[in-house]
Parts: C-alpha cells; sequence; structure tokens
C-alpha cells in the first residue's frame, strides 16, 4: 500500500522484561500459539492462529491533525476471544496505545503506531476554538464537529463505531435535520447510525442479500425495541443503512465486563426480548430474527429495557430454506440443518439466559442425554429449579416441546419473578 507506517507491538508482564516487536512495512500481522506466527506466544490460552492486524487503506481519513494512507484492524480468529482494552471484540479498529488481550487473563499486548502523516486539507479543517477536551465531538462553544472523517451524502461520520464480517457502524450527524426522519433526528441533535458494507462482501451475492434484508426489515418495523430506520441507498458501489442511534451496552460486554447478572433482572430482559419476538412473529408473513445472542442485544442507557439489533439474518416463514446461520450454543438444532421457526428464536432466548445467569458461553453446559442433546443446569446455584424447568422447556431439542409462543415463553418467566 505503500505506507510507511510503523507497527510496535510490546508484550507486557508483570514479572518478566518487556518483549517487543517492529514491523516497518508489513501488510498483515499474524499473531498466535504456531511457530509460523509473526508474534509468537507459548500460552495455553492463546490459539494456534489467535489474531490478525490487518492494513486497511483508507486513503484523505484524518485521525487529529494527520490525513493517512492506511489504518489498522483488528481480527480475532482464536476460540478464546480477543479482548480490545478491555472489551470482548471480533473485529475492531486500531489506535495507538490499544491494549489487546488473547482470551480471559491471556497475554496483553499493546500496539503502538507511528503514522506518516499527509497534508491537511481545508474541507475537513476542525473547528478552531481553544478549550475543548480531545475527547470531544462537539465544540463546547459553537456546537460544530471537530472531527469529520468524512462525508457520505449529506451523512458527517464523526467516528467509528464497530467493525463486524458484514459491515462497519459509524457515529454520523446530518448538519440540519431533513427527509423523512426530520422531527426524530431533531430530537437527537442529528445523530444517527450510518452501517456501511464491507468492500469485501459487496462482490458476495448472498452478503448482499442480507444486508438489503435487514434494510427492508427495519423499514417496516415499528417497536420500541427495534433501532429506528431512517435511509437506505448505494454510493459508489457501496450500500449504506441508516438508523437511530441507541445508547447503550449490548449484552455480551457487560457480562464479560461486569460479569453474571441478578436472575431478577436476568428475568426482565428475557420478557422484554420475548416482547419484541411477539411483535416480528406477528408479522403477515411471521419473522424470524435467526440471530437471537447476547451481542445483538443492546441494554438502552435511557430506561434499562432491551433493543433487538441486525436484522440482516431475519427470515419470512415460507420462504425458500437458506443458508445456515447462528452462532454455536444459541442456534437451534433445527435452525442448524436450515429450517428456522419461530420457535428457533425463542431456543436462542433460553440460551441467552444462560449465558445471563452464569457468565459462560451456554454451550459448555450442553451434553448428551439418551438419543439427544439439550442444556444441564442442575448445578447452577444461581439458577432456581422453576427457571431451570423454563429455560430447558425454551430449549427442548423438538419444537414441539417448547413453548409454542414467545407471549407463552414470557408468561412463564413472569411467574419465576
Amino acid at each position: 500500500m505503500g505506507s510507511s507506517d510503523a507497527v510496535t507491538l510490546t508484550l507486557l508482564h508483570p514479572q518478566q522484561p518487556e518483549q517487543q516487536w517492529r514491523f516497518e512495512s508489513q501488510d498483515v500481522i499474524r499473531i498466535g500459539r504456531s511457530p509460523d506466527n509473526d508474534v509468537v506466544l507459548s500460552d495455553s490460552r492463546v490459539s494456534r492462529y489467535h489474531l490478525d492486524l490487518r492494513r486497511i487503506d483508507i486513503s484523505g481519513a484524518r485521525v487529529g491533525s494527520n490525513f493517512l494512507s492506511s489504518a489498522w484492524r483488528m481480527v480475532n480468529q482464536g476460540t478464546n476471544g480477543t479482548f480490545l482494552d478491555g472489551i470482548l471484540v471480533s473485529q475492531a479498529w486500531l489506535t495507538d496505545g490499544s491494549l489487546l488481550q488473547l482470551a480471559q487473563k491471556g497475554p496483553v499486548l499493546k500496539f503502538q503506531l507511528q503514522h506518516r502523516s499527509q497534508p491537511r486539507s481545508a474541507t475537513t479543517s476542525p473547528c478552531n476554538h481553544p478549550g475543548n477536551s480531545p475527547n470531544n465531538l462537539f465544540c463546547i462553544h459553537c456546537g460544530q464537529p471537530l472531527r469529520v472523517e468524512r462525508t457520505i451524502r449529506q451523512y458527517q461520520v464523526l467516528r467509528t463505531l464497530g467493525q463486524g464480517g458484514m459491515g462497519t457502524t459509524y457515529l454520523a450527524r446530518i448538519p440540519e435535520a431533513q427527509g423523512d426522519a426530520g422531527a426524530v433526528l431533531a430530537a437527537g441533535k442529528g445523530l444517527v447510525v450510518v452501517k456501511e458494507m464491507n468492500a469485501d462482501m459487496a462482490e458476495i451475492s448472498k452478503a448482499i442479500e442480507l444486508f438489503d434484508r435487514e434494510a427492508r426489515a427495519l423499514k417496516s418495523l415499528h417497536h420500541p425495541g427495534i433501532p429506528q430506520f431512517f435511509d437506505f441507498f448505494s454510493e459508489r458501489g457501496k450500500k449504506y443503512l441508516v438508523m437511530e442511534l441507541v445508547h447503550g451496552q449490548d449484552l455480551e460486554k457487560r457480562v464479560y465486563q461486569s460479569g453474571p447478572v441478578a436472575p431478577s433482572q436476568g428475568i426482565e430482559w428475557a420478557i422484554q426480548i420475548c416482547d419484541v419476538l411477539n411483535y416480528i412473529h406477528g408479522q403477515d408473513p411471521p419473522l424470524i430474527h435467526r440471530d437471537i445472542k447476547p451481542a445483538n442485544l443492546l441494554v438502552r442507557s435511557l430506561d434499562n429495557r432491551i433493543v433487538v439489533l441486525d436484522f440482516g439474518a431475519v427470515k419470512e416463514i415460507g420462504t425458500p430454506l437458506g443458508t445456515r446461520i447462528g452462532v454455536e450454543g444459541y442456534s437451534a438444532p433445527e435452525q442448524d440443518r436450515g429450517q428456522p421457526v419461530t420457535q428457533s428464536d425463542l431456543y436462542a432466548v433460553g440460551a441467552t439466559l444462560i449465558f445471563l445467569l452464569t457468565g459462560e458461553p451456554p454451550h459448555k453446559f450442553y451434553r448428551q442425554q439418551g438419543r439427544t442433546y439439550q442444556f444441564h443446569l442442575e448445578n447452577i446455584p444461581t439458577i432456581a429449579p422453576k427457571l431451570r424447568d423454563a429455560i430447558q422447556r425454551a430449549t427442548k431439542p423438538n419444537v414441539r416441546d417448547r413453548y409454542q409462543t414467545a407471549q407463552e415463553l414470557a408468561t412463564a418467566l413472569t411467574a419465576c419473578l
């Protein structure tokens, strides 16, 4: 890519001297236990191929006062996960000083970056009023954004929120609230979430189908537990979805940061998930979310209520069978076979409750019983017998043995409070 960025990785250890690796012109840095990695860490918690650091071309983007040709993104490959500055992530952008921990309580690497700067462009020069904190998004004097990374149509991109396999999400601003969402945007000071389809996904027809499906689903759904749809468009060969900005934290990050939740709180959140599912299952034709899991469930800071995210996997009942979608531990057996039904979402609610109450991946409790596999929760003290029965019925291997509707599951969970 022609960049002269230099990357230094430092292994931090309280009892041993620091180890360092420096890379001057490499586009991919591979980290893991196997000896053919660029950085080899002989720790049993580290996977053989645990983590990739990848240089991404972002010609013309700005960080601080510098305009850059590239930035660095981490991609987790390991089974025990990677934590960026204490938060479990699958993919994320890196900044100078980022701390990467390979697995819980695993080794920690400090990422340091020396950028090659490019001339400043007048079109994106920041506000020059004094007294603003470096962490501020807006000037405390004039209210204008201090940094605009780029502009996509009328949306000013302020910073990156997250990076996944399908797309990158940005916090963006509309200078003046306009269009169909004007009143809503004005109430939120014009801040929205813009989801951009990753360039490598734009060449895959199935990925395009899922991205389009999410836009159609959000446009047709109106529920306080689902982000509001604002816009969907294509620009320079890339697809963009614009939706409501919801302030909060997803359940996966919350549990990994703070530990298991109290049973009463977990049950209340599960009932709220059921309320959203009852709404989407009641559409004509019914919709199946197919990807209910802690990372797709946001706790809204305003009222501590659940907002269900990521409708890219949503499927109408009656449409042809498609690609298998789901995550180990949360995906029902029939969904693994490519035959999801509305009760598949209820199975995922039960598995999510196991994670919330134990802080452990649900598949840890999944064992064979007779000729089938199911969750065994008998030895978990935080799960009372009545709640255990409700979770186990929601996650029965056979669809006919489960609760048949989200309302039925919500009623059973209410009785456990």
